[in-house]
């Protein structure tokens, strides 16, 4: 499945949809011009167990590496992708 983006620049959602109905979403909130706090993951609970939670830090991970920013993980999935993964550290506030 497609990760979707909308933004601006004050905060942002990542987003998944199936049949035209959003299954999975990530929000963010700026903090400064430099960097943004991932602050909520919600995943459909029919969708839960396929991945889709970290498929959404990967898009905010990129969207990161693409605009020189950088990520506060504070929602706990988050954090919990972030420590588990040493190749986010580069993003990470």
């Amino acid at each position: 499945m497609e990760v979707k983006h909308n933004g601006n620049k004050y905060n942002g959602v990542f987003f998944m949809e199936d049949e035209g109905k959003q299954i999975a979403s990530m929000k963010y909130v700026f903090a400064g011009d430099s960097k943004f706090i991932i602050e909520h993951t919600e995943v459909n609970p029919a969708y839960e167990s396929k991945g889709l939670g970290r498929q959404l830090v990967q898009a905010g991970v990129d969207f990161a590496r693409t605009n020189h920013y950088k990520i506060l993980p504070l929602w706990p999935y988050a954090k919990k992708v972030f420590d588990k993964t040493p190749e986010y550290n580069d993003v990470k506030f």
